[in-house]
């Protein structure tokens, strides 16, 4: 730290508790401030939640989240909070072609990148070797998008390229849709130019995916809430903050939901974007930079959750191509309450609010029979339980020049802040975009106070290959 705040122990009230707030509270406590949170509902971590089964007996999340090593800030949080023991690590991701063929995608140790994923692509046997070919050519002329891509979404863009509709559908938006839960007609050429570049190219680790290894809950709820404590964070579960009050210069306290009015130095509201209107709106006059709030359009996804008694799948997990989801996670061999054991499998279906299967019975049926497309012991196994849990405004749509909609976290008001992936921090929808933001806010409340000290992590740093080629590009 450069500095210390001008004032003994500033104190900041964090106003949500999703990984936004959780790390706008950690990155300002551990620099001297003294830090309130107030989270509405029952457990921190907002979306990255878990909640407990009455069948199965066990906590669940409510859908499977995963980061990969590109996600620098992600990976800061966890190390100094010591939660990076509770993900896994994957360096091969197994795709189940149409026909159940599996296929290893992997980096080649030997190949610098952005080559090292050369080989990974080739393998991909459900696709015939002219759509493989073509997959390469393609991530080369991605790499050498600038700006905002014209305004195109990464559909129109394809199409323009010669790209089969076999490789769009089995290929590009297997991944893209997964990383940003929305259809290639409307994702933005630039996101899709984020996912590939920045999470697959730029480096030979960046590709590699963590994924929880206990649930949700425990990590963000749990064990982060109590460092977050150990390091002077006052925490508030099932507190809602009603709004934030002030004289339209200034922002001077916040009312919880029982009326009360608390004061603080500075604010970060770090709420989803489609509530942020409803907490500033007692600051006395509009706060500029939010209009654009209103016209982000969400994405769902929804996780279906099968409990079978026997197992049907050795797998870890597995991108599902040509199906309604788009991954299955083994949840493992489990106790089952009244005796016996189950294996526990969620599927993952990302841009869900597409959906043509209305009724959750009608989704479990059609999930359960892709399963025994690929595993034919699953048509003989018995479904002990079941759980669909839909998120409908679970991201923010990447569609193109959604940027210039997303506020920066600096609001007009001095000592007011905004934190949620929903922010400009140069990312979509995910958890790094959440943390992004999180520190984001943070560095701008140390500069308030005279402060001027980079909290965000430096991205992973391309290789040297991929620096020349993609200037070339």
């Amino acid at each position: 730290m450069t500095g210390r705040p001008r004032e003994a122990r500033p104190s900041v009230a964090v106003v949500g508790g999703g990984l936004a707030g959780l790390a706008a509270a950690a990155a300002l406590a551990v620099r001297g401030c003294r830090v309130e949170l107030f989270e509405a509902g029952k457990q921190l971590g907002g979306r990255a939640g878990s909640f407990l089964d009455p069948r199965a007996g066990h906590e669940v999340d409510f859908c499977q989240h995963i980061w990969m090593d590109c996600c620098t800030n992600m990976a800061d949080l966890c190390v100094r909070a010591g939660l990076i023991d509770c993900f896994d690590r994957r360096e091969r991701l197994w795709f189940i072609g149409p026909a159940g063929t599996r296929h290893i995608f992997s980096a080649a140790r030997w190949l610098p990148a952005p080559l090292h994923l050369l080989p990974a692509v080739l393998r991909l046997g459900f696709l015939s070797l002219a759509d493989r070919l073509h997959i390469l050519r393609t991530t080369a002329r991605l790499a050498a998008v600038g700006g905002e891509g014209g305004g195109q979404t990464v559909g129109q863009w394809l199409r323009q390229g010669g790209v089969s509709s076999k490789a769009c559908q089995m290929f590009w938006s297997v991944v893209l849709v997964s990383a940003l839960a929305e259809t290639l007609d409307r994702i933005s050429l630039d996101a899709a130019r984020k996912v590939f570049v920045e999470g697959l190219l730029a480096s030979p680790e960046a590709y590699r995916m963590r994924v929880p290894r206990v649930p949700l809950g425990e990590i963000f709820d749990r064990r982060l809430g109590r460092w977050l404590e150990r390091v002077g964070v006052q925490l508030y579960r099932g507190r809602r903050v009603r709004r934030v009050v002030g004289t339209g210069t200034r922002a001077d306290a916040l009312v919880t939901a029982d009326g009360r009015r608390l004061g603080f130095d500075l604010f970060i509201v770090a709420v989803p974007w489609h509530r942020v209107a409803s907490v500033v709106a007692g600051l006395g006059t509009a706060v500029p930079g939010l209009d654009g709030l209103g016209q982000m359009d969400p994405c769902g996804i929804t996780a279906v959750h099968l409990w079978l008694d026997r197992p049907i799948m050795s797998l870890a997990d597995a991108v599902l191509v040509g199906r309604l989801g788009q991954w299955v996670f083994n949840g493992g061999w489990r106790a089952w309450p009244g005796g016996g054991r189950a294996q526990y499998l969620q599927v993952v279906i990302s841009a869900s609010h597409d959906l043509e299967v209305p009724e959750p019975r009608q989704l479990v049926c059609r999930v359960r029979s892709e399963l025994a497309s690929i595993w034919p012991q699953a048509r003989g196994a018995n479904l002990l339980a079941w759980r669909v849990v839909t998120h409908r405004r679970a991201v923010f749509s990447c569609r193109p020049h959604l940027d210039r909609l997303r506020p920066i976290q600096q609001t007009p008001i001095p000592n007011l802040f905004l934190a949620g992936d929903w922010t400009a921090t140069g990312w979509p929808a995910t958890m790094e975009g959440a943390v992004r933001s999180g520190y984001l806010a943070a560095e701008a409340a140390l500069r308030h106070l005279g402060v001027a000290e980079a909290v965000l992590a430096p991205d992973v740093r391309p290789s040297r290959l991929a620096r020349r080629l993609f200037a070339a590009g």
